[in-house]
């Protein structure tokens, strides 16, 4: 599927000539509305419901619902329209539209390292993980990827491409160790806990949640590795492998967006509170408002 550089103003994606032109454009718009649809109802219901709030996985949820709700929004553009959102392209974001995604991407990491620190040695998390210094946490990753922002807009387009592929690298290091090393070492702690308590309905929570990283975890690899894989080896490289026309023609591209729509899904199914909420409130309240 490999397309021509070359960029014939604000049209669609490809021309709509085709009808395989016209599916590719009808599925942009759809994974859009949609990453956005699910993020708006997540991040609506865990603002209604303060005991969600209360808890510190719900404070990465709302992160990342954030981070991909600007990335759903900012799709339209980059994987709608016939633009290029790389280096040296005249229609590019400025590093923006990546970012959001990078603020997805850590703030999946940072959930799960939490959800580690919970789970291996509950009495300490307690006591180190406040609600405040939770907030830090995201506040501090947020402000780190827009840091990166400046910079890559402040240095020359090779410097620019250094730090991108050093700064892939480093993420790769950290998905790796915390996406499968720390995950599977949790599995297993949870599962000797879970074997010592006694049959309970709490249990089979405990057992559903612990089943939920690891789903999330396995879906973050699948929609993730194959980019940071591409981006350190055409970045060190020198090359840019391949030149799709944007990023809603690049499967590579494509797939954190879709992980973008399980990532909420996987949050609906997994948490009762958090579909209770959103069933009870949100889109009830919504089918109400569109009655009246």
């Amino acid at each position: 599927m490999n397309i021509s550089q070359s960029s014939a103003g604000l049209g669609t994606v490809l021309p709509l000539t085709s009808f395989e032109n016209v599916l590719l454009f009808l599925f942009n718009v759809i994974l859009a509305t949609t990453i956005i649809f699910l993020n708006v109802s997540v991040f609506l219901s865990i603002m209604m419901n303060r005991s969600l709030r209360r808890e510190n996985r719900f404070m990465y949820m709302l992160s990342t619902s954030l981070s991909d709700i600007c990335s759903g929004v900012s799709y339209y553009y980059a994987g709608v329209l016939d633009v290029r959102d790389y280096f040296e392209s005249p229609t590019r974001t400025f590093y923006i539209v990546p970012t959001f995604l990078g603020l997805s991407y850590m703030a999946i990491l940072a959930a799960q390292a939490d959800r580690y620190h919970a789970v291996s040695a509950p009495f300490k998390y307690s006591q180190r993980m406040t609600r405040n210094r939770t907030l830090l946490v995201i506040l501090a990753y947020w402000l780190y990827a827009f840091l990166i922002v400046a910079v890559n807009n402040l240095v020359t387009l090779g410097v620019a491409r250094r730090v991108t592929s050093f700064g892939t690298f480093v993420a790769n290091i950290f998905t790796v160790v915390i996406m499968i090393g720390l995950n599977v070492r949790l599995f297993f702690i949870a599962k000797f806990q879970l074997e010592r308590e006694p049959a309970s309905a709490e249990r089979d929570n405990k057992r559903a949640s612990i089943y939920l990283i690891i789903i999330v975890a396995v879906c973050f690899l699948i929609a993730w590795l194959p980019i940071f894989l591409h981006v350190i080896v055409c970045n060190f490289a020198g090359s840019t492998c391949y030149a799709f026309r944007n990023e809603g023609s690049d499967p590579l591209r494509i797939l954190p967006r879709v992980n973008a729509v399980l990532t909420p899904l996987l949050y609906i199914r997994g948490c009762s509170a958090l579909r209770s909420t959103l069933l009870r409130k949100v889109w009830r309240t919504a089918s109400c408002k569109r009655k009246g």
